[in-house]
Order: C-alpha cells, then structure tokens, then sequence
C-alpha cells in the first residue's frame, strides 16, 4: 500500500530476501520515495495474523516490535542519508538501497512557479512548470534518466488528473460554472439593468453620484467582471453629468469589485477560495474544522478588503481626495472631463449587456440571487444539522449555528443553490418571453465558458498542492520560519508576500493558487511547534488564511497588468496609467493602515473590535488632515 502523502522522493529497488517457514511469507509495501529526514512509513503484510506482536530487527542492531492489527503492521522512521536499509522479520531479511532526496528540493517547485510568474506574469504556465519540475524531481530518483518522460506522465495521470478525481473538487468546478451561466443569464434578461437602473435614479450630484456607484458596486456583489463591467459602463454617463472624473469612477468601479466579492457568501470566487484553502488544509494535522467554517472564521481578519470599502465612504462623505486623484476631481470639478474611447468597453461589455428591446425588471436578477443565498444557507443547516447539539442549552446560539456550519457539507450546499439560481434564472427568462429556451441554453453555456479560466487555474493549483504536499514543502518552511520569525508576524509576512506576488503576476486567483497551499500548512506547523495551545494556534491561522486572500487583493488593486484594473479603465472609460496612478496611492494607505492596526496587532491577541474601529479612525484621520475638499461649491 503505497503512501505518498507522508513519503517522498526515493526509490525502494530490489527487495531480496531469505527465509523459512517458521511463519508464511511476510510481504512490505515500500513508498515510491522518501524525504530526507521526513518519517516514512512500511507496510508489512501478514494475513495469517489477526492480532500477533512480533520481533523484527532494523539495520542488523536496532530491535522493533511489530504490532499486528488485522494482517498488517507499520514500521516507521526517518532516513537522514543514502545506504543500505535492512529489515530483518522472523527468518526473512529485506533489503532496500535508500537514496533519501534532501528536504530543501521541496521548495524548488512552488518557488519556480513564484519566480516565473514574477518574470513572465502569466500563471498558467508556471504553475505549469511548477507541477512538471516536481513530477520531474520524484521521477528521477525513481526512474533515472527516464524520469524526464515518466515525469512528463506523472504530471498528467498522477496530478493533474488526481486534481480533478476528486469530488470535492469537480464539486467547486461546477459551482462555479453554474454561478457563470446564471451571471450571464440575469444580465441578457435585463434583471442587471433593473438593478443598476434602481440605484443609480438617486444620484442627484457629485457626492451622491459617487455613493450610488459604491452602493451599486456592493449590490452586484457576485461576481467581479459582471460588476467592473456593469458598474463602469451604467454609470459612467451620470458620473460625467455631475462632473465626476472618470479616475474616480474606475477607483470607485475597480476598488468595490475585488473587495466585495472575495469577501461575500456567494460569489463566482467562493468556490475558487474553497478551492484553494482546502488544497492548504488537507494535510494538516489537528485542524478541528472544515473549510467552509475556515473560510467563515478567517473573515472576521479581512482588514484591507473591508478597509478599502469603507474608505471609499469616508472620502464620499467628507468630499475630500488627496494625491493625484485630487487633482483629477479638480479638473473634472471644472468641467473638463479626461476620456478615452469607449469602445474596448463596450465590446466587453456586450456579453453582460440586456437584450434589446426588453422590458427591464430588477426582480429578474434579484429573485435567482436571493434564491442562491437562501438556498446555501438552508443547505448548510440541513447537512451539518445535529439534533444534540441544538438540545444542549449549554452551548449558545452562536457555538450552535457556528458548529453545524461547520459540519456542514458546503459542496452540496453551494451545488444546490447555484443550481437553483440558474434554473430560477431561466424560468424568469423563457416565463416573460424575454429569451426563448435554446437562447437562454445559449447563454447560461455562455457564461460558463466565462468561468473556463478559472477552472483551468484551480485545477492546476490543486495539482501543484499535489506536488507541494508530497514533497513537505511545508515542512521545509517550518523549519526555516520557526527558529527565526516569531508566529505572531506570520500574518504579516504572508500579507506582504501576497502583495508582491499579486502585484507582478496581476492575478489575485493566481495569488491564491500558490500560497494557499505554502503558508497554510506551515503557519500551522509554526505554531504548533512554538508551543501554543490550539485556539491561539487557530487564531493566527485564520488570520494567515485572511491574510493570503487580502493581500492578493492589494496587489491586484495596484498593479498596471491586473485584468479588473484594466477592465476597471476600459469599463470607465479611463486612460488606464491615470488610473493605476490615482488609485495605487489609496490602495496602499488603506494597505499600510491594515496590517500595521489590524493584522499585526490581531495576531498578538488584540481584539478584533478593537482593531477595527481603531483602523477605521486613523483611514478617517488620514482623510481629514491630509485630504482637501473636492465640494464645488468650496473650490
């Protein structure tokens, strides 16, 4: 039985053995490889015992007893150089040349992956590269020169194909697609438009105008290109009209999208955040909790995402910018509004535009929406409801209703919903008459071609969690991070090093796809091995899973390659530099501020009602002193 989730990277060849008949034949399964210094395990195979201690000897000297539970017995240890490795059983003697692979080739994948994404900014093919160098890695201690090819396969049939058999993991491929077609869906049948068309009716002036686009950047909360898009392109003839600059319209646009839909509930990223915390929890030892509980529990430390929003209030209802943006609400105070063509934009935006000459109705988007948040909600109650646990009176509301989602089988519960939603959103559709069956067919495929770039990313995220799990890449970090940094900072290094990944690849999906599956496992390791007790242990991990997505957020938001910063320009019709270059300088206050009063302070044990409202009044005082007043009727 072969076990290559705690072994790595040698090969066993050449078993030789002798013996007589005092017992039948013993027969070990030996791991393909192992990790220098890493336990490994040996399965040794008795049918003719149920239940029987027997003597064995390692190595000529070292004495063992087997344990026997149900025919078979496990023989664990560690090997720290090549030799040769000697099993002696009874009258059998099993021998095995041992060529351990050194621990530190187990960051030479993902740090690959990194490196090329920073150098070519294009994730797809690192991570790629990642999975192959890996495979590759493995394939030749156990294949030698042959191991390029039999790398080349294992990249193939043993990861990538190992990524997607598994059911939680097709589970998040089809949430996510059915999410897509019912985003395409509500928005060819005009219930986009309705909503859009509701809100932006109370924009009445400058400061208005600019809350109504926040608000209506909150509403289409589920799927950031639909809200870039959509967002951009409703209101960029108001924000024009009441002098509002198209840089402020793409900040508004871009920093609303991102933020919100990695944080909600039901979005097309939660089942891609899912994806990848669970590609960094399943190897870890002791976590008490699920990965749609984890997800729940790590938001409470999403300090930037939540920051960035309610910053943008606070500059909306004093009426004040600083920086280059000030500058650009002055020009456009004056009347001069800088514009770019909008005709990128509106290709774009065709496939999230209404059919013509339809009656628009709100009620087409809002019914299938409310039908997937209720119906994910019920479904998580249903699977993780525990009549004990709600009978106990010792246990509170909150413990009650956090253990049964956390019990809960979220893959069904989102699968459920999503469907729902689409089958709701069609039926609105054909009901009315505003799409025909084979249109609305068409366009649900549609969208779920949207979602096929994701797909492809999460699938090889999960391939390349594959590789770093089994070469304990995680526990190569440990070891470095533990005797040097202090778990407290982790957050904060994770935070940092999320920004410079996000900032040169443009991906935040990307962003996510390497680290998760590195910092999770370690920040726990790290932890456990300082010493502490399980609940600060699990505090500083929620905060290191926040920190993954947060940062990858920033960095997004900041840099010049990012798809939602480009769309965000094109959808304002914004000359794309001036917006890179009005909203990095908020994008970062907002970033500073959040580690240095939410991050780091929540990881030393600061409560987080603490930490919030202080960050909330020092992004109000930076504003206040620094900002100048953009009023027209001041300047």
């Amino acid at each position: 039985m072969k076990n290559i989730l705690f072994l790595f990277l040698i090969l066993f060849s050449g078993i030789t053995y002798s013996q007589e008949q005092e017992y039948n034949s013993f027969e070990l399964d030996f791991p393909d490889f192992v990790i220098e210094g890493i336990e490994y395990e040996i399965i040794v195979n008795a049918d003719f015992f149920e239940s029987k201690t027997v003597p064995a000897k390692l190595n000529g000297n070292e004495e063992i007893q087997l344990e026997f539970e149900q025919g078979k017995a496990i023989i664990t240890g560690q090997f720290k150089e090549s030799g040769i490795f000697q099993i002696a059983i009874a009258d059998q003697l099993f021998e095995k040349e041992v060529n351990p692979i050194h621990l530190w080739m187990s960051i030479i994948p993902p740090l690959l992956a990194i490196v090329l994404a920073l150098l070519i900014r294009e994730v797809v093919s690192s991570l790629l590269l990642g999975i192959f160098v890996g495979a590759l890695i493995i394939q030749l201690y156990t294949h030698g020169m042959w191991g390029i090819l039999y790398g080349f396969m294992a990249m193939i049939d043993t990861y990538i194909l190992g990524a997607i058999n598994d059911s939680g993991h097709i589970s998040i491929i089809i949430f996510s697609t059915l999410i897509g077609g019912m985003v395409s869906v509500i928005s060819k049948n005009g219930g986009m438009q309705g909503v859009v068309n509701r809100i932006s009716k109370y924009a009445k002036n400058a400061q208005s105008g600019q809350f109504a686009t926040w608000f209506l950047g909150i509403a289409i909360f589920f799927d950031d290109y639909a809200n870039t898009l959509i967002v951009g392109n409703t209101m960029r003839p108001i924000t024009d009209k009441l002098r509002i600059s198209r840089e402020k319209l793409a900040y508004l646009v871009d920093s609303t999208a991102a933020p919100v839909a990695s944080i909600a509930f039901v979005t097309t990223w939660i089942g891609a955040e899912l994806g990848y915390i669970e590609s960094g929890i399943s190897s870890i030892v002791g976590l008490d909790e699920g990965v749609y509980a984890t997800f729940v529990n790590s938001l409470a430390y999403s300090f930037y995402p939540i920051l960035a929003l309610i910053f943008m209030l606070i500059l909306i209802w004093k009426q004040k910018d600083f920086g280059p943006m000030y500058s650009a609400e002055i020009i456009a105070r004056q009347g001069e509004i800088q514009t770019t063509s909008a005709k990128e934009s509106d290709e774009l935006s065709e496939e999230f535009s209404a059919k013509k000459g339809i009656k628009i109705k709100s009620y087409n988007a809002v019914i299938p929406v409310l039908i997937v948040v209720v119906g994910t909600i019920s479904g998580l109650l249903y699977t993780g409801w525990d009549a004990s646990i709600w009978s106990d009176t010792s246990f509170s509301f909150t413990r009650k209703l956090s253990s049964t989602i956390g019990n809960a089988d979220s893959y069904q519960a989102l699968l459920w919903s999503s469907a729902a939603g689409l089958i709701a959103a069609i039926a609105l559709s054909i009901f009315q008459k505003i799409l025909s069956l084979s249109t609305a067919i068409e366009t649900s495929i549609q969208g779920f071609k949207t979602m096929l770039s994701a797909v492809i990313i999460l699938v090889l995220a999960w391939s390349l969690a594959g590789v770093i799990e089994n070469m304990h890449t995680a526990d190569l970090l440990t070891s470095l991070l533990s005797d040097n940094i202090s778990p407290y900072f982790i957050p904060a290094i994770t935070f940092l090093l999320a920004v410079v990944v996000a900032f040169s690849t443009g991906s935040s999906w990307g962003t996510m796809a390497i680290l998760y599956p590195l910092m999770l496992p370690a920040s726990w390791e790290i932890c456990t091995a300082s010493g502490m007790d399980y609940l600060e242990t699990l505090s500083i991990f929620h905060n290191v899973v926040s920190c993954v997505l947060a940062g990858a957020v920033l960095g997004d938001h900041c840099s010049p390659i990012s798809d939602t910063t480009i769309l965000s320009s094109l959808a304002s019709s914004c000359n794309h530099i001036d917006h890179v270059r009005t909203q990095m300088p908020y994008a970062l206050t907002v970033g500073l501020v959040a580690i240095v009063f939410g991050t780091i302070p929540s990881a030393f044990g600061i409560p987080l009602w603490i930490c919030m409202p202080i960050g909330i009044s020092v992004l109000y005082l930076i504003v206040h002193f620094k900002g100048k007043s953009t009023d027209s009727n001041i300047i």
